[in-house]
């Protein structure tokens, strides 16, 4: 088992504490840090003094100037003399200490690709800079610390649903605006997941209480309640396209069709414990669930509804500890991505059509939330004690390649923006951060013209 929620006490000091901490901070307000300027470049300019003709230097110091000075008898042959000493120092220059000019470009009589079939046009790619701390920070009061939840959610409308206590506010990414979807009441509450349909409009809230609401955010008004699947609180959320799969503390994996009244169509058995993680692969086949069971389940849609003995394709019991942290890869189908908690701290990497463990990677903290990028072979992974740190990993070597801090306590919740540069993080410092982590996407690049046949420049040989 993971270390879960943190809970204290309830008494009159703590209460009025926490009425005075709502009443200084309000949700989603961003916090202006004075950020340091950059040093200024003192450094000075020192000369190549290998590009410097010292012997030249000193004969015209020295002896090129005696003539100046005192005409000396002219003759003939003291002429001829001197016109050929200047030819050979080269004494029409007029400057003394000056750099040499580039060696003019050869001549290639063959184009370059004669001698190589490799292109010659590659260069080296540049390397792309991480910046090393937030662009954003925004307040998140009354989060609730509890490692297996599903707080945080960013809709391809680049609109950040985030549950903070009994609330669900939406921040717009494109304006920076915030407002209030729904407060949940008291004996229903807390919130304990959100997640966005693929539209980008529609939203999944799940509650303590076992229900699952289904929100317009657009109109601003609830749909429908999902009931009467599972007996304990709803904590992880995956839709495939119109189906919404939830996963419940009782440890039931539900398929919901949101679309018909009888909405339960499929129920998934495996797990002992609660559910923490689900993640439909994005081909809707394969669904990734991980529990405090310390398991990783792979399931098939097709076998769901079959009459086999077991549903699931593999499970998978590697890890040693609760299994929240999924991700599927964007540029391989069947490979995915699991993090476990406080006890395993390790990242695995699985083949879901043989069930093979492909590598592991010990990290050395607590694995809250994993995010491959989008545009390059890279992945993003959140951790707890003792760094709190976001750690950046090149695909597949899995060196590390930044570690960005920022949180003072364990980052539990990562959510991606619809174009992939920015990533949000949410952690129990009741802090959200913005991170450009991933960069800009390059531009679409002309494909490369095929290399010429050799001689196919050359119009007739004689």
């Amino acid at each position: 088992m993971d270390a879960g929620s943190v809970n204290s006490s309830p008494s009159s000091s703590s209460s009025t504490s926490r009425y005075l901490k709502s009443q200084s901070r309000f949700p989603l307000q961003e916090q202006f840090l004075q950020r340091k300027k950059p040093r200024e470049n003192l450094d000075r300019f020192i000369p190549n003094r290998s590009a410097m003709d010292f012997d030249y230097a000193h004969y015209m110091l020295t002896e090129g100037r005696k003539g100046k000075e005192i005409p000396p008898a002219s003759s003939p042959s003291r002429e001829a003399y001197r016109k050929h000493l200047a030819e050979t120092f080269n004494m029409n220059r007029t400057r003394i200490l000056a750099f040499k000019d580039k060696p003019p470009a050869s001549v290639e009589l063959f184009p370059p690709h004669f001698f190589s079939s490799a292109p010659q046009d590659k260069s080296a790619k540049p390397r792309r800079h991480i910046p090393q701390t937030s662009d954003r920070t925004l307040d998140a009061p009354d989060i609730v610390d509890d490692y297996y939840l599903n707080l945080l959610d960013w809709g391809s409308n680049n609109v950040l649903a985030i549950a903070l206590g009994n609330t669900v506010y939406l921040w717009d990414g494109s304006n920076g605006s915030t407002s209030e979807l729904v407060t949940i009441d008291d004996e229903d509450g807390p919130v304990t997941s959100v997640n966005w349909a693929p539209d980008g409009q529609h939203i999944a809230i799940g509650l303590n209480n076992s229900e699952v609401q289904l929100w317009d955010s657009t109109a601003n008004r609830q749909l429908r309640t999902l009931r009467g699947g599972h007996r304990l609180r709803v904590g992880s959320l995956a839709w495939n396209n119109h189906i919404l799969t939830t996963g419940g503390m009782d440890g039931l994996i539900i398929n919901n069709d949101v679309r018909v009244r009888s909405h339960i169509v499929e129920t998934y058995r495996g797990h002992e414990q609660e559910v923490c993680g689900l993640k439909w692969s994005p081909s809707g086949q394969q669904l990734a669930s991980g529990g405090n069971d310390n398991r990783l389940f792979i399931w098939d849609g097709s076998m769901a509804s079959s009459n086999a003995a077991t549903q699931w394709l593999h499970r998978l019991e590697e890890h040693t500890s609760a299994v929240k942290a999924l991700a599927w890869c964007p540029f391989q189908s069947n490979l995915l991505a699991s993090g476990g908690g406080g006890d395993d701290r390790s990242i695995k990497f699985w083949n879901t059509h043989t069930g093979a463990c492909l590598n592991s990677v010990d990290t050395g903290s607590q694995v809250c939330a994993l995010l491959w990028n989008k545009n390059e072979r890279e992945l993003l992974s959140s951790h707890g004690f003792s760094q709190n740190q976001l750690t950046l990993w090149k695909y597949p070597s899995m060196v590390k390649m930044t570690e960005l801090t920022g949180h003072t306590s364990r980052v539990l919740f990562m959510a991606q923006s619809p174009d992939g540069c920015t990533v949000a993080t949410a952690a129990a410092d009741e802090t959200l951060k913005f991170w450009n982590v991933f960069g800009a996407p390059q531009a679409a690049r002309p494909a490369p013209k095929a290399n010429p046949e050799p001689f196919s420049h050359i119009t007739r040989i004689r």
